[in-house]
């Protein structure tokens, strides 16, 4: 069974900082990201790394947030380290995995990040 479980979300004063978690397991990811989505916004790319190691991050989180892995197959964990967070970081941040023997990408159910004094 295919899964991808976050935590690590919760609500935080702003300038403070969180790391999301996100363990995967089920099949082999590659490509791995991080998306987030605000009260009515839409989805947005966070963060991603690929299989050969490059990371990108969004310009609006670019020198606050540093995506990183850790594989011990069969599991995977992904993590997103968010330092100086800002209300505008509030919102549900989802994990997301490509799964090259199913050719498809897998999502998580979301954590919730509420930065908020």
């Amino acid at each position: 069974q295919v899964q991808l479980v976050e935590s690590g979300g919760g609500q935080v004063q702003p300038g403070g900082n969180l790391t999301l978690t996100c363990a995967a397991s089920g099949t082999l990811f590659t490509d791995m990201k991080w998306y987030r989505q605000a009260p009515g916004k839409q989805r947005e790319l966070v963060a991603s790394l690929a299989a050969d190691g490059t990371t990108t991050v969004a310009d609006s989180v670019k020198g606050r947030c540093t995506i990183s892995i850790y594989r011990d197959i069969p599991v995977m964990t992904l993590y997103l380290r968010m330092n100086t967070l800002k209300p505008e970081d509030t919102a549900v941040y989802y994990c997301q995995g490509y799964s090259v023997l199913q050719d498809r990408d897998y999502w998580g159910q979301g954590t919730q990040v509420t930065v908020s004094s």
